[in-house]
């Protein structure tokens, strides 16, 4: 309350306390008026329009000044002028409301309430849409954040492409686990490129922002050119996703080498959106002479499901079969049926992940024909993959 009068002061403050409104503050002298709405953080002004020293009109304008311009700060002017002109000047100048003296205390009771009610509403929808916006801000700022991740994503693997020694293949020996004869390589990727981590993560993050095919296709045309070194009796395997298989890509790089010495290694690990496509796209395939592979089978999205559909001329046994197989009776009666299911679909087992001796002697007392892993032979240079796995094979 802003009145140079002291008897309005007492009068209107006994009014509000009687109402039960407790926080209330009166100023007597205007030239403290906005310096003590400030400190109070008001949420009503009671306004004497005529007063020495600053008038209404003049405490409204530096009201205006002080505050936010989207403050709602409601303002009563209390006045015995009821003239038009005042009344428009004081709307004008920030006022909300009038209440002419002499006071009616109900007029001013209800008034009040009314204001205190709307300076409230405007508070918790100003609350809620301060929360919106910060929660639209914090989104919008998240995704600017993706956006440059994935942007960064997307440079790292185009400086993969673009740089011919950023991607280098190694060569891992399949071997007859009988007599230690190599019959075909494992072509894997590897990376020199920082930030230094797994192949399967840059592949990973090359799918993340669709280039996932464009980097296995490039790691494949790496790998065929280490056809015209091999022996003619050694295949040499290729892994690549569901998704790349049906790539149009691959075709160029099977017209540029010798396809019926090419195994398509298709991972249990990628779920297939469209099998009907995949497996017209593996007809063709074989149709130029490939073979395909189950990768890791026994530990992906369809299990026997997926091997039924796919048909593959090789099945690979996933390394959590073989790790351990020699002491663990449940890994050697999986793996023995698998066997069984290979023979009857036609299929030739390779067990991966041989890591032991042990391992290699359960898996041959199995039945299990051929296999990789660091015990036969580890990925390295092409010419140390096929010189064949020696002692391992008598061991």
């Amino acid at each position: 309350m802003v009145d140079d009068q002291v008897a309005n002061v007492i009068l209107l403050e006994r009014v509000m306390r009687a109402a039960g409104l407790h926080g209330v503050h009166a100023v007597s002298d205007p030239r403290q008026a906005v310096r003590r709405c400030l400190e109070v953080d008001a949420d009503l002004i009671l306004l004497d329009l005529h007063m020495p020293h600053l008038d209404g009109y003049a405490v409204l304008a530096a009201l205006k000044e002080a505050l936010p311009p989207d403050t709602f700060l409601p303002v009563v002017v209390l006045t015995g002028d009821v003239s038009r002109e005042t009344r428009e000047r004081a709307l004008a100048a920030g006022a909300t409301d009038f209440l002419t003296k002499p006071f009616d205390r109900a007029e001013v009771l209800l008034r009040v309430h009314n204001l205190l009610q709307t300076r409230s509403l405007y508070t918790a929808m100003r609350r809620h849409t301060d929360a919106l916006q910060a929660d639209l801000d914090a989104r919008t700022e998240a995704e600017r954040r993706r956006a440059m991740q994935r942007q960064a994503v997307a440079d790292r693997i185009q400086g993969i492409l673009a740089n011919e020694g950023a991607l280098e293949m190694v060569f891992q020996p399949i071997a007859d686990l009988h007599t230690g004869r190599i019959r075909g390589v494992e072509a894997l990727a590897r990376f020199h490129q920082e930030p230094r981590r797994p192949p399967n993560v840059w592949f990973d993050e090359a799918a993340s922002v669709s280039r996932g095919n464009q980097l296995e296709l490039a790691a494949v045309g790496a790998a065929v050119g280490a056809l015209e070194h091999l022996p003619e009796d050694v295949f040499l395997s290729v892994n690549l996703s569901p998704e790349a298989v049906l790539d149009p890509g691959l075709d160029d790089l099977l017209d540029s080498c010798s396809a019926d010495r090419l195994v398509i290694e298709v991972t249990e690990h990628a779920p297939v959106q469209d099998y009907p496509a995949l497996l017209a796209r593996l007809d063709k395939l074989r149709g130029v002479g490939a073979r395909v592979a189950v990768d890791d089978a026994g530990a992906g999205f369809a299990g026997l499901q997926h091997v039924l559909r796919l048909r593959p001329e090789i099945l690979k046994l996933d390394i959590a079969l073989t790790d351990g197989i020699d002491h663990d009776p449940a890994r050697r009666a999986l793996s023995t049926a698998l066997v069984s299911f290979a023979d009857e679909i036609g299929a030739v087992i390779v067990a991966e992940g041989i890591e032991t001796r042990e391992e290699l002697a359960t898996l041959r007392a199995l039945g299990v024909p051929w296999g990789q892993g660091y015990h036969l032979g580890r990925p390295g240079a092409l010419a140390d993959a096929t010189s064949g796995f020696g002692g391992a094979a008598a061991s």
